[in-house]
């Protein structure tokens, strides 16, 4: 029997995507939040983008956890990890062998929003790190940070440039929350992908074999099938673009020609021109010190950072100040 702990219904999911969907495709520029790629096929297709040879963020992280792992666990000595947007946990195995190599790991906390993941991982995290604790939580990691279990000292563990999606008000806001829910001494491990050129920056995004188009035009698919939408999906391309002045990637639908859009289940219609384009991600990317004055803005005292060898990727461990 699977350990899960549900603070994020079906209906739950359902009025979320009603309300970003309203507020995002009601506002100008229209935008969607970068949550709704994942179904099924959006993580499927993610799982593909982490393979492609321009991508580069899961392999220079990877290298860092690899390389850090033992040093991450002895500055730790973290009783419990903590990971949140957790999936299948691959990464953060790294970090469990080492945590249980050095005897400390007691408890596993996984947070995700959707239960089929945690409820497979959690499975498999119970059989290979046995006899540590495991809780699955099926939630957001923007509302439900207060009612994560286990005992401290605590690791949460932030991988895959994942802080980058938020843009700079909602990011202090989520920093500030999670120390908040952290006692002093407790632990941040967070994955931060770093500025460099924008080809190397547009390619990660805009890989020659489009799978990354597909994976954007997913959130339509996404929309169609839970809002009984009409989005023509082939009639919006993809783009990439690096905002120079907000160091970040934005990834855009555009439309191809003007067009209505109904959505019946929300008794919406949206118009869009021909060339109009809806924001649904963005990707900041950043400079070491900038990683290090967020993290103290909102209590947090740096102890650590790495890099991979080329210096692409930055995984800092911090601290909840006093």
């Amino acid at each position: 029997m699977t350990d899960l702990t549900v603070h994020l219904t079906r209906d739950d999911v359902v009025r979320g995507l009603r309300s970003d969907v309203l507020t995002g495709l009601t506002a100008t520029p229209k935008t969607l939040p970068p949550k709704w790629f994942y179904d099924a096929r959006g993580s499927e297709l993610f799982e593909e983008i982490t393979r492609l040879e321009e991508y580069y963020p899961t392999r220079a992280e990877r290298e860092v956890l690899t390389d850090r792992a033992g040093e991450i666990a002895g500055l730790s000595s973290a009783r419990t990890l903590v990971e949140l947007g957790s999936g299948s946990s691959e990464k953060t195995r790294l970090l469990l062998d080492a945590l249980r190599d050095r005897g400390t790991l007691r408890e596993i906390v996984a947070l995700d929003v959707s239960e089929a993941a945690l409820t497979s991982s959690v499975e498999f995290l119970r059989s290979a790190y046995a006899p540590a604790a495991v809780h699955g939580v099926v939630g957001d990691f923007t509302q439900h940070l207060a009612l994560l279990p286990g005992a401290a000292p605590r690791m949460v563990v932030f991988l895959g440039g994942t802080i980058g999606n938020f843009v700079p008000v909602e990011r202090a806001k989520f920093l500030s929350a999670l120390r908040d829910n952290l006692a002093p001494g407790e632990w941040l491990l967070l994955g931060t992908d770093l500025a460099k050129d924008r080809d190397t920056l547009v390619r990660a995004y805009d890989d020659a074999d489009g799978v990354t188009a597909e994976f954007n035009r997913n959130v339509l698919h996404v929309l169609n099938r839970e809002l009984a939408a009409d989005f023509d999906v082939a009639a919006f391309e993809h783009v990439a673009v690096w905002n120079e002045e907000e160091e970040r990637i934005e990834m855009r639908l555009r439309a191809t020609r003007a067009m209505r859009v109904r959505i019946p289940a929300m008794n919406l219609e949206v118009d869009f021109a021909e060339g109009e384009e809806m924001r649904t991600e963005v990707s900041s990317k950043f400079q070491p010190d900038r990683v290090a004055s967020e993290l103290a803005d909102a209590g947090f005292a740096l102890t650590k950072w790495w890099t991979d060898k080329l210096g692409r990727f930055g995984v800092s461990l911090s601290q909840a100040a006093e």
